[in-house]
């Protein structure tokens, strides 16, 4: 493995490793479930998929390699869906927004 190959694998990884724990303070400051899950989402989507294609610059077409780029596509897909059916599941169900809201889509759309 060359030094090139090592070096931006990573930094894919710090990079995802970074919008990871910028994830996780999100879970734990923000206001209400829809923000939190907001937080999540974009942790798992940028910060995860970005430590999975440093372990596929780092490990190329083997077998580790290619089950991090099939790891990182299954989450790309499931997570902003797997989101949506937990935000709108709140919202039918009558969990509130934070008070100083200022939208509620669902509520307008009358879904």
């Amino acid at each position: 493995m060359n030094s090139i190959q090592h070096i931006a694998g990573m930094v894919f990884i710090i990079i995802g490793l970074g919008f990871d724990i910028f994830g996780c303070i999100g879970l734990l400051r923000l206001p209400d479930v829809y923000n939190r899950l907001q937080a999540t989402t974009k942790c798992v989507t940028l910060g995860t998929c970005s430590i999975l294609l440093g372990t596929f610059v780092l490990k190329g077409l083997g077998t580790t390699g290619v089950k991090a780029i099939l790891a990182a596509i299954f989450l790309l897909i499931t997570s902003p869906v797997a989101a949506h059916a937990l935000a709108r599941g709140g919202h039918k169900s009558g969990v509130k927004l934070w008070s100083k809201s200022v939208v509620d889509k669902y509520e307008q759309d009358g879904n």
